[in-house]
């Protein structure tokens, strides 16, 4: 007799997470959108503006000034964090509305909204 699981799709029920989350959250110029994403070795973060469709700004473990440093654990996504306010500053953008996107608001993704707090950003 064979059974039979249903596989978990991890995938489908973040994105369904995150479209929950976007029906209540939009950016505008004066108070963006801060959006985090998680892959397994990397951070990104990026303020959007949805009503003009633009990213303001980006950061990311990626970036040159980054990699070299850090990998991807909590003290290199706290490090994106303080890189996304610091270009942020330079925009003048004070203010954001944070989007984890659908990830649980934990280790990584907290770790980048702490830099960005300390970075000056407000949300």
């Amino acid at each position: 007799m064979r059974f039979l699981y249903k596989q978990v799709d991890r995938k489908a029920i973040r994105a369904k997470k995150h479209d929950r989350i976007r029906k209540n959250i939009s950016g505008t110029s004066d108070c963006p959108r801060l959006s985090v994403y998680r892959s397994c070795k990397h951070m990104y973060a990026q303020l959007i503006d949805d009503v003009a469709g633009k990213t303001l700004a980006a950061a990311s473990t990626v970036d040159a000034s980054l990699k070299a440093n850090f990998g991807g654990n909590k003290e290199a996504a706290k490090q994106v964090g303080l890189l996304l306010a610091e270009r942020a500053k330079e925009k003048e953008i004070t203010k954001a509305v944070f989007d984890r996107g659908g990830l649980l608001y934990h280790g990584r993704v907290a770790a980048v909204a702490e830099g960005a707090r300390e970075g000056g950003l407000d949300f």
